[in-house]
């Protein structure tokens, strides 16, 4: 069974060639689409074997359904990465010994995902790893049409491989900031449309027989969602860092339990609050508002520089 693997990719220099690697020896095809790298990215892409197509970038969700599509009808198996991830050799040995003896029904895989933030692994806190779906039969599975926290759905049964998925990023912790401060203008979006509907949304939340995620997504829209705007970050956080034991991650993981737990949380409800804000105060409907805060045209699905 051959699988061809994509990665999503903009600036990456810093990471792509370390994903490339690690897929080495799995992989049959490697397609890698950029959107407007300025750096040595493509070039270290092309160099490493991966064919490499261009499209500008909308969300995470529709650049990877697009690339989807562009893969050809001889495709098999399909295996999505992030540039900044890696394939541990665990999943890779275990990919290659289990996937030819599947079952012809199953037509999705679920793997584990861990991150490790300033280099050093999260293993307390009670949120890694992550199960999470990211191998499927090539015309079975697609992404979920989301700003944020897209996941892959799959028409099909699936079976869970225990072998793990590293995110490690190795850029700056400036560089993490900024990026989940676009994060949480797009989460925003999510969450106002999940209460306006101005777009149509699919969602994995399922609380009865659902997986990991799932559950989650459940959980956030269903029970999160309600606590109060605010305190719920902090809520989040205490969880996190007193009650699942966050603290004994270190000084990293401390930075970590901090920023994304709690700082992250706060941004998007503070971010949700000036949206509404915008609404009553200038008489605006939620796109305008949208727009006019967080600079994204939810009709184009693009955002303004």
């Amino acid at each position: 069974m051959g699988i061809t693997v994509v990665i999503l990719t903009k600036d990456e220099e810093r990471h792509i060639e370390r994903a490339l690697e690690s897929v080495s020896g799995l992989a049959d095809r490697i397609v890698v689409v950029d959107s407007g790298s300025t750096d040595k990215t493509v070039d270290l892409a092309r160099q490493a074997g991966a064919r490499v197509l261009v499209n500008p970038f909308t969300t995470q969700a529709q650049q990877f359904n697009w690339a989807l599509k562009e893969l050809p009808e001889d495709t098999d198996w399909v295996l999505r990465l992030d540039a900044d991830e890696i394939i541990t050799n665990v999943l890779r040995n275990e990919i290659l010994d289990r996937l030819t003896s599947l079952d012809s029904s199953i037509k999705g895989v679920y793997v584990l995902r861990r991150i490790h933030f300033l280099g050093r692994p999260i293993r307390w806190g009670g949120v890694f790893p992550v199960r999470i779906l990211r191998l499927f039969h090539h015309g079975y599975g697609h992404c979920e049409n989301r700003w944020m926290d897209e996941h892959i759905v799959v028409g099909g049964s699936t079976v869970e491989f225990s072998g793990e998925i590293i995110d490690d990023n190795r850029n700056s912790l400036g560089w993490w900031t900024e990026k989940h401060n676009s994060y949480a203008s797009r989460e925003v979006v999510d969450i106002l449309n999940q209460k306006y509907k101005f777009m149509a949304q699919e969602s994995v939340a399922q609380l009865r027989g659902g997986n990991q995620a799932g559950i989650k997504r459940w959980i956030k829209e269903n029970v999160y969602a309600r606590l109060p705007s605010g305190l719920r970050a902090f809520a989040y956080f205490f969880y996190r860092y007193v009650i699942r034991l966050g603290f004994l991650d270190g000084k990293e993981g401390t930075a970590f339990h901090v920023l994304q737990g709690f700082w992250y949380r706060y941004l998007v409800d503070m971010k949700l609050h000036e949206v509404k804000v915008r609404m009553e105060k200038e008489n605006v409907d939620v796109e305008t508002a949208i727009h006019e805060v967080l600079g994204i045209n939810v009709h184009s699905q693009t955002e303004t520089e």
